[in-house]
């Protein structure tokens, strides 16, 4: 781990750097467990009631876990269903009562304390989105954006991939050995691209920064702890091209001291880690979270078209990158509006508006047609869980069915 003078000395040794910065938290951090938990009751409807409607908010502070929200489905949850639900995402999530932190420093189940404020969906909202013929007009209005990238194999940025993978593998340390580690972590990659220019057309030239805050037990010393994390980042599958241990600045526990962590110690609220959920900061994004969500609302259903679209588009070699702007007004199926932006990188016999044109003609994009294509009113353990969606992230993680490339030889044929 490089010191700070160090830091200095090194920046100065380089002339020329254009820097982008993305972050991640794992599933322990507080804001995550509330869209977790908020999610598993969206599972719990929709696997016993694929019609079911969930907006199922949540807040976690200190020990109390509120559920607020409007839920219409035919299934119908007891206090102790909520209770249940809770209580086994926390424990899946890591926050099971096996770890070596004492009550005072992390969540523990038995003093977890649950209440529920769940009322009916609106039928003014109802009226607009069951229509007849069995479309659905969207649940809410509101804009979502897609994006993708050719930066890295998963068609996102580069810093919130690497960001990503480094949580993913403290993350599964931490819940493997809670002697040692808690489940409540960050980490935050940043990229050099050398210059503007390289950044505007993908071209990541180093991991410049790494930093990982990972909750350790009183007992382990700060050293001890740098250097596990140490071993794990240059074992997380970083790539060779881009990481140099010896030439990354990289930050671990920079306080000095992380032990008191969970909902004891930062409160946590369903749908505050947009940035993290979607593209690191690096493209714009929706008004609304996805977690907490039917799938009638389309800042969810939205937000993976949009995103299936882009990706479909850069992985066709149309463009480099591109973002992809819905639109919509509740209770109207179709969106009020469709944009493809490439950004400048788009190939020679395309553009913007030859994209947006086709993409506007050759999909339906109603949350009907959405809902079909993507399976979102079928959740299991087979296809996907929204909770584990939550977990990941909402893009970028190859299991999905909104992440297919079912459409690359579609958008080919534009050339």
């Amino acid at each position: 781990m490089k010191c700070y003078n160090h830091e200095i000395n090194y920046r100065k040794k380089e002339n020329f750097m254009y820097l982008f910065t993305s972050e991640v938290v794992s599933p322990g951090h507080p804001d995550k467990c509330a869209d977790i938990i908020a999610d598993s009751i969206v599972d719990t409807i929709l696997t016993q009631d694929p019609n079911g409607r969930v907006a199922s908010e949540v807040f976690v502070a200190g020990k109390n876990i509120i559920i607020g929200g409007e839920i219409n489905s035919k299934v119908k949850l007891a206090f102790h269903d909520y209770e249940h639900i809770v209580k086994e995402a926390l424990a899946h999530i890591g926050y099971d009562g096996k770890s070596n932190f004492t009550k005072e420093q992390c969540l523990h189940p038995d003093d977890i304390e649950v209440k529920v404020c769940i009322n009916q969906q609106s039928s003014d909202i109802n009226q607009g989105v069951d229509q007849s013929g069995g479309e659905i007009g969207a649940g809410d209005q509101g804009i979502m954006f897609g994006f993708a990238s050719c930066e890295a194999k998963e068609f996102m940025p580069a810093a919130i991939t690497y960001a990503r993978m480094l949580c993913d593998k403290v993350y599964k340390f931490a819940k493997a050995n809670p002697d040692k580690l808690g489940v409540d972590i960050k980490t935050q990659v940043t990229i050099d691209y050398g210059t503007k220019d390289n950044f505007e057309n993908c071209r990541p030239q180093r991991i410049h920064t790494i930093v990982v805050s990972a909750p350790c037990v009183e007992t382990m010393k700060i050293e001890e702890l740098r250097a596990l994390v140490q071993n794990l980042i240059d074992d997380a599958g970083l790539p060779k091209e881009l990481y140099d241990k010896q030439n990354t600045l990289i930050y671990i526990n920079p306080t000095g001291r992380y032990v008191n962590h969970s909902s004891l110690h930062d409160s946590g609220l369903t749908g505050r880690k947009l940035i993290v959920d979607s593209f690191g900061g690096y493209a714009p994004i929706g008004g609304g979270a996805q977690s907490s969500k039917d799938y009638t609302k389309v800042d969810r259903s939205g937000l993976y078209a949009a995103r299936w679209i882009a990706k479909n588009i850069v992985a066709a070699g149309l463009a480099k990158k591109c973002i992809v702007q819905l639109s919509y007004a509740i209770g109207v199926a179709k969106p009020t509006s469709v944009s493809v932006d490439t950004m400048g990188t788009h190939v020679v016999g395309v553009d913007d508006d030859k994209l947006s044109k086709f993409v506007s003609e050759t999909f339906p994009l109603t949350p009907r047609w959405i809902t079909d294509k993507f399976g979102l009113d079928k959740p299991g353990k087979d296809t996907f869980l929204y909770a584990k969606v939550a977990a990941k992230g909402q893009v970028g993680n190859a299991k999905y069915p909104w992440e297919k490339l079912d459409a690359v030889d579609t958008f080919k044929a534009l050339v």
